[in-house]
């Protein structure tokens, strides 16, 4: 079977890193560039520690995409250069797997017209931890029952975004089940601003940044004498690489671009 060729954007990243070594251990995958603007022109296997591959970072991911023959370019990249990357793997025919968040509702529909017309699959997901994926689903399905409720998600203190991706698209699926109503003390009053969180759909959304801490994310229910809790914690980045690896395998069969990793399980 022939292999699918892939380009990683944001190559020198944390995440890139851990993306380049997914690809590499991967016989059913191919390499075919890794785009790192601050990296220099490096041999991407000893970037990520591994022995030599034979294809060196570049800095341009539209001069490297006229280069290469590329089948899914998968981008980890800073939120604020995420949204032309993208674009750009459109225009050149080359399938998104998108894992930076920052995008906007009307940038997420933008996108998708643009890989409806070109009958092009792709995938923009705030979070590839299959782990992750259950526990916004379970939130969903929880929140039938319990209406009432607040997310707090834990992040390391560099962090660029509050909320997280992964929150805000727990409570976007939260809220496809649960009618909007205003919850807490109707007369309540923030003694310090912005003490009760973020506000969204009539629930509150709580952000911790903090040195020392990965990513973690917790529902909390509230109902009459009983709470319930749904959590899930990731303690390193190669957690995110089988949900990376479905990914790129999966888009290859898709003609429209979907957001949400949820939509790769169902099939």
């Amino acid at each position: 079977m022939e292999r699918i060729r892939v380009a990683v954007s944001g190559a020198s990243g944390r995440m890139g890193r851990e993306v380049v070594k997914m690809v590499l251990q991967d016989e059913s995958l191919e390499l075919v560039a890794a785009i790192a603007p601050s990296a220099g022109a490096v041999d991407a296997g000893t970037l990520v520690g591994l022995p030599a591959c034979g294809v060196t970072t570049t800095a341009d991911v539209e001069e490297t995409l006229q280069k290469v023959e590329a089948d899914v370019m998968v981008d980890f990249s800073i939120p604020q250069a995420v949204m032309k990357n993208t674009m750009l793997a459109i225009e050149y025919g080359v399938r998104p797997v998108i894992g930076a968040t920052g995008f906007q509702p009307e940038e997420i529909e933008q996108l998708t017209q643009l890989c409806q017309e070109k009958k092009l699959g792709g995938l923009i997901a705030p979070n590839f931890s299959i782990g992750a994926i259950l526990m916004m689903q379970f939130a969903q399905q929880a929140a039938k029952y319990f209406p009432d409720l607040e997310i707090i998600e834990y992040h390391g203190d560099q962090k660029l975004d509050a909320p997280s991706g992964t929150a805000v698209k727990t409570a976007e699926l939260i809220s496809q089940v649960r009618a909007e109503h205003r919850q807490g003390n109707p007369n309540e009053e923030e003694k310090i601003e912005g003490s009760r969180g973020g506000y969204y759909n009539g629930f509150r959304i709580h952000s911790v940044r903090l040195p020392g801490v990965f990513a973690q994310q917790e529902v909390i229910f509230g109902g009459y004498g009983q709470s319930l809790k749904i959590r899930h914690d990731s303690y390193e980045r190669s957690g995110y690489m089988p949900g990376v690896n479905m990914a790129v395998k999966k888009v290859m069969n898709l003609e429209q671009l979907v957001y949400g990793f949820e939509h790769l399980l169902d099939d």
